[in-house]
């Protein structure tokens, strides 16, 4: 995943005290948001453009 080279990972906001289940999110790359399993770092990510990110962080905040 050279693509995801210096990505800086954070806890998703949303991910709760749940026993591991998060999702990890690395916001700091130019053009690209990475998601991921917190279980399983060194698999896959999905990558979004930051306008889709938005959007769909706007869409799952308003129960969508």
């Amino acid at each position: 995943m050279a693509e995801l080279t210096g990505a800086q990972w954070r806890k998703s906001t949303r991910s709760g005290d749940n026993g591991g289940n998060c999702v990890e999110v690395a916001d700091n790359l130019p053009g690209r948001v990475a998601v991921r399993d917190s279980k399983d770092p060194a698999g896959p990510a999905l990558i979004f453009s930051p306008a889709a990110w938005t959007s769909f962080v706007r869409a799952t905040r308003s129960g969508h």
